[in-house]
């Protein structure tokens, strides 16, 4: 069959499914429209970076740079502080952040006491609803030196009660810790579905052999939902140059700037809000390229981990 035939055959396929399920097409424009819309039209305003942008001038009327934006972030003394900081805090998260969902969803799939599954459940997935805004609020009530939770403790104890909200050490744990408790429970949802397609078959077979709950959770449920925690890993490594921006920024003070300054909090302050726009849309480019770089690392090291030759790339 030549090239232009097949073309024709599957031009012909496609035009009867299209009229067979028209309404299911029809439902895809409006989520279609909107990852063109807001994901692909903002690509064109990516050469602002290679600009010195004028709003009154325009994108094509403004000056054109080359690198000279990245050439000034990198002639920055704190360029590398501000890419550790949020390599740190990320990195940080995934290592204490990623795990400890899996461990709770293995631990409500082996619970079969159905109204303690429903409260853990429902106790985790709240603070996920709590806002940016309050969250850091909650903190800044708990951690207050004068009448918080945390110096009344310190106080029964006889131990110096110091301002961990503006410590520089104490920054980091923070930031990872009160995410991982806000989010755990919320993460689970996608390992619970998971391990709900588990075969019986490979469980009755173990305990035919004699595995233990412990053991069959090892080598037959964790096993199983590998693939799925191998692409959450990835899409985790997807957002590691996103650290969250809006806590971040509500937590930072002049003391812990050296710890919480990180890459989105200077783009907001030396690109947006100081009107340089040409430089936070480089900086910003810089970040992506750089998340892209881990991901595809990443994906490359579990591809090998499970021999999968083909990956996502």
């Amino acid at each position: 069959m030549k090239l232009n035939d097949l073309n024709k055959s599957s031009i012909r396929l496609f035009g009867i499914q299209f009229k067979r399920s028209w309404q299911l097409y029809l439902m895809i424009l409006l989520p279609l429209a909107y990852l063109v819309i807001f994901n692909y039209v903002p690509l064109y305003g990516l050469q602002i970076a290679f600009r010195n942008y004028r709003p009154r001038a325009g994108i094509w009327g403004s000056e054109w740079v080359g690198l000279e934006q990245f050439k000034h972030f990198f002639s920055n003394y704190k360029w590398s502080q501000y890419v550790k900081n949020t390599l740190t805090i990320s990195l940080y998260s995934i290592l204490v952040g990623f795990p400890i969902p899996i461990f709770l969803a293995l631990c409500l799939h082996v619970n079969h006491h159905e109204r303690l599954k429903k409260l853990t459940q429902n106790l985790s997935y709240l603070p996920h609803f709590i806002s940016v805004v309050v969250m850091v609020g909650i903190l800044n009530q708990v951690l207050s030196p004068i009448s918080g939770v945390y110096s009344s403790l310190m106080g029964l104890l006889g131990l110096p009660v110091r301002d961990l909200r503006s410590d520089p050490g104490a920054f980091y744990h923070l930031v990872v810790w009160s995410g991982v408790w806000q989010n755990m429970g919320w993460s689970t949802i996608m390992y619970v579905a998971a391990l709900t397609a588990v075969p019986q078959d490979l469980h009755e077979a173990a305990m035919l052999d004699g595995a233990s709950r412990w053991k069959r959770v090892l080598h037959v449920d964790l096993p199983t939902i590998m693939p799925t925690i191998c692409m959450m890993l990835i899409l985790r490594f997807g957002s590691i140059m996103e650290v969250g921006f809006d806590k971040v920024y509500l937590m930072q003070y002049a003391t812990n700037l050296e710890k919480s300054e990180v890459i989105s909090t200077y783009v907001f302050k030396n690109g947006v809000a100081s009107g340089q726009y040409s430089y936070g849309t480089a900086v910003g480019l810089m970040n992506s390229a750089i998340t892209l770089a881990l991901v595809m690392l990443v994906n490359w090291i579990t591809n090998r981990l499970s021999d999968n030759e083909n990956g996502l790339f």
